[in-house]
């Protein structure tokens, strides 16, 4: 069962008519000079409007909910179907997207910055984040899968690296506090390398990729859909299967988003997990979605949603907040992050996270 679904909250507008508010405040100026008693029954009205008057405008801003993506993310699949802009207007809620991102760097930034409230990353980079100061919260998590292919390490396909052993001495790029970084670190971890022995080069996918394939690189840690456009347009080639260390995905929310509009940023959260439960049901869909948003061909569509396998995100319980925690404490330890989280207070406050 999917616990995002039992969540539905209906908005009720509140309106005022402008006009009143003018007249009232003109006629309290006209009065000014008459006697005390009137003056105060029509200082009373004016409040009473100037009120009315900031709730309508609080009302209006929190039916708005701004939804920032990554490339290839389910958000953009979710906007391209249209199915949630559908469902969440008929709770008076208007969507607005923010985005492309090309990582979860700086899409962290528009949440940080009150350009977007909602916006999908990686466990790693959110609590990086978080850990960073950056005033987020985790609404809802993607557990992780065993079986995925989402992540990998990858080098040229005339590369003479073929296993994680090889990459001694090497350069890799890695996205810095990132899921590439961390990804390497617990590859390394696995076979029982020293991570120094290895160079990691902090780059942006968007210089990754070509650093990789011009040889200023040897390796390269990214996930989906990078992985899949790497290997079947550039012939590279992976030296990691599944993940050492799978990773959640993160529905990141804007901390004055979730205190101040909870009902907008839960419905949202709630409409996001149907459409990922639709997309679980309709791969070829799902396929088609990324080859318009990416404008790659099906073949590699078709890789990349195999990879990633079901999108299906919960609210997080006393398990997920377990696990995200020891996940947290490891980032500590190696000082990729420069402080602790605490991730059970770092769960947005939408009264979802009960025992389950």
């Amino acid at each position: 069962m999917n616990y995002l679904k039992e969540h539905r909250f209906q908005y009720k507008q509140k309106c005022v008519n402008s006009k009143n508010v003018a007249i009232a405040t003109s006629f309290l100026a006209l009065i000014a000079s008459g006697c005390s008693q009137q003056t105060a029954i029509n200082a009373t009205a004016n409040s009473d409007s100037s009120s009315n008057t900031v709730t309508t405008k609080t009302t209006e801003k929190n039916n708005v909910i701004r939804l920032g993506y990554q490339k290839g993310g389910i958000i953009p699949i979710a906007r391209q179907r249209g199915e949630l802009e559908r469902q969440l207007a008929t709770q008076n809620i208007k969507v607005e997207w923010s985005g492309p991102f090309d990582r979860c760097a700086t899409l962290l930034s528009s949440l940080n910055g009150n350009r977007a409230d909602i916006g999908g990353c990686g466990d790693i980079p959110s609590i990086s984040g978080i850990a960073a100061g950056q005033p987020l919260c985790i609404g809802s998590v993607q557990r992780p899968s065993p079986d995925s292919l989402s992540n990998a390490i990858l080098v040229r396909g005339d590369s003479p690296i073929r296993k994680p052993t090889d990459l001694v001495g090497k350069k890799v790029a890695v996205n810095q506090g990132g899921a590439g970084e961390y990804l390497l670190l617990k590859v390394l971890e696995k076979e029982k390398i020293p991570s120094y022995k290895v160079q990691r080069v902090y780059l942006s996918p968007n210089d990754a990729a070509p650093a990789l394939y011009q040889g200023s690189v040897d390796g390269w840690a990214v996930w989906e859909p990078y992985i899949s456009i790497a290997q079947l347009e550039h012939k590279a080639r992976r030296i990691t299967t599944t993940h050492p260390a799978p990773t959640y995905g993160i529905m990141v929310v804007r901390g004055d988003a979730a205190k101040e509009n909870p009902v907008a940023v839960k419905a949202a959260l709630t409409a996001l997990s149907e459409d990922g439960e639709w997309l679980n049901q309709h791969t070829n869909a799902a396929s088609d979605f990324l080859v318009k948003e990416l404008k790659i061909s099906d073949t590699v569509a078709k890789q990349v949603t195999k990879n990633r396998g079901p999108e299906s995100y919960v609210f997080p319980n006393a398990e997920d907040i377990t696990k995200l925690q020891k996940t947290a404490d490891w980032l500590l330890e190696q000082k990729i992050i420069p402080q602790r989280v605490d991730i059970a207070t770092a769960v947005c406050p939408l009264e979802t996270t009960a025992a389950r």
